[in-house]
């Protein structure tokens, strides 16, 4: 499967038009000068050839040289993961929690005012756009009320104490605010559906005749159902917790992950988007393989 998608990728990142080497991302660049970079990159070579020596490379664990600053590509990934990591980790923690809580208790409430409001609400969230919010937001506490920073990650310096990472955290909340409130939508539902279905089965009627209360039902009943599916969406969701912030990233100016592929893919720098597509590859298939073997310990008569 890697090797299909590494396959089409290349080939796709090569049918675009434009490129870095061209006159079109940059006039001043002379036949001898494209000539020599191509050379040197091993742009000249017949794209199989390039393809190959790129597979090789990529057993190996290297991505190549980024076109644009020059630098190891595993380099530049690895100057950008961390925050994006903590960022999206962050915010797929607390959207699974926020929609199992809004999505169990608007069950739990179905047809009275309660459910009501939670269903309009995650309408709403599933058709706000992530870059129209943050800029309500953005207009909101940080132009008018001035309560966060606007843009950036960092107002202290140097990169030490409690303190800095403090504020780094104030600098990342309207973004992982924006990521939660987007993606509560369709999963409350979807939890809303699921929780519905389970309490029309026999065995949360026979427990609620013998007087179990609706906390234990949850907790006993409910939740243990409603793990299989929220794994599968959680070993699903993985790759978003590396590339699934391209837009807010671009917009907050934080220098993430997010941001260097919407900046390589501006630039053309195709061993930085190579990079960044293989490694969200590779973390859907590995996640799908995790989800797998957590619902087989969860279920041990799943079939493999």
């Amino acid at each position: 499967m890697l090797f299909l998608i590494s396959l089409i990728s290349f080939g796709a990142m090569h049918a675009a038009p434009n490129s870095f080497m061209g006159g079109e991302l940059n006039p001043n660049m002379t036949p001898e000068h494209i000539a020599q970079l191509k050379a040197i990159y091993g742009l000249d070579k017949p794209l199989l050839i390039q393809y190959s020596d790129w597979i090789i490379n990529l057993s190996q664990l290297n991505f190549g040289i980024s076109f644009v600053s020059g630098k190891n590509v595993n380099e530049v990934i690895l100057e950008r993961i961390p925050v994006t990591l903590w960022m999206n980790s962050i915010a797929l923690i607390v959207t699974f929690i926020v929609s199992l809580w809004m999505g169990i208790y608007s069950a739990m409430k179905v047809d009275k005012m309660t459910d009501t409001v939670i269903g309009q609400i995650s309408l709403i969230s599933f058709a706000m756009p992530s870059y129209y919010l943050a800029l309500l937001l953005m207009m909101l506490f940080s132009v008018t009320l001035d309560w966060f920073p606007i843009a950036g990650l960092h107002s202290l310096e140097p990169p030490q104490g409690l303190g800095y990472y403090l504020d780094m955290m104030w600098h990342l909340c309207l973004p992982i605010l924006v990521m939660v409130f987007v993606g509560i939508g369709s999963l409350v539902l979807y939890i809303r559906s699921l929780t519905l279905e389970i309490l029309k089965s026999d065995y949360i009627y026979f427990a609620k005749a013998r007087g179990i209360d609706e906390k234990k039902i949850i907790r006993y009943f409910i939740l243990p159902n409603l793990l299989p599916p929220i794994v599968t969406m959680l070993g699903l969701s993985l790759p978003g917790v590396i590339g699934g912030s391209v837009i807010l990233e671009s917009m907050f100016g934080i220098e993430g992950m997010g941001q260097l592929f919407y900046l390589s893919a501006m630039s053309r720098d195709y061993p930085v988007i190579m990079g960044v597509l293989m490694m969200s590859a590779f973390l859907t298939l590995i996640g799908n393989q995790i989800a797998d073997a957590v619902l087989l310990k969860l279920n041990p008569f799943v079939k493999r």
